[in-house]
Formats: C-alpha cells, sequence, structure tokens
C-alpha cells in the first residue's frame, strides 16, 4: 500500500476495528482489532496481502497510535454504488435468497 492512501490519525473515533494503520517509519501494515481496557491499549494484528494474521498481535496505547501510526485513508461520507444500482440479474428471476 502506498503513503497516499493513509492519512495521519487525528482522532480517537477513527481507530475502530478493522481499520488498516501502519507505522510512519516502516511499511507493515496492520488491522486494528479492539480495545483492551484492562491493558489500556488496542490490538493490532498483522495484515499483508489481504489476510490478517491472528495468531501474531501487538498492544498498543492510543498516544502511541496517534503519534507513530497513520490510518487508511478512506472516505466515508460517499455513497456505495453497488447499493445505489439496479437489482442483480438473479434477483430479477427469483433466484437469489
Amino acid at each position: 500500500m502506498k503513503n497516499n492512501q493513509f492519512a495521519p490519525i487525528k482522532d480517537a473515533y477513527q481507530l475502530v476495528q478493522g481499520a488498516k494503520i501502519k507505522g510512519i517509519k516502516y511499511e507493515e501494515v496492520f488491522e486494528m482489532g479492539g480495545y483492551d481496557p484492562d491493558k489500556r491499549g488496542y490490538t493490532i494484528y498483522p495484515f499483508e496481502d489481504g489476510i490478517k494474521f491472528n495468531d501474531f498481535s501487538v498492544i498498543v496505547s492510543e498516544k502511541e497510535l496517534m503519534t507513530h501510526y497513520v490510518i487508511e485513508d478512506l472516505n466515508v461520507n460517499m455513497p456505495v454504488i453497488e447499493a445505489a444500482q439496479e437489482p442483480s440479474r438473479l434477483m430479477q428471476l427469483g433466484m437469489a435468497s
């Protein structure tokens, strides 16, 4: 993934489960897991070629995430094109469940 797809983390509300993040200095990409209140940090998992590796995880604090990581830049206000399109041919034939 290229740097232009990532933006600085400006707000903790961006830190949601499933978001893709990467270190500012490194090209490694991670997927956000949930927040662990006991450890006071977010669980992140290595992410490569569309695969999340659940066998290894790291706990990272919110402050460290906002300082040393960037998050995948997505426009959440952009409408989903597929939802606005006409029904699929299978739906028209009554074959989709």
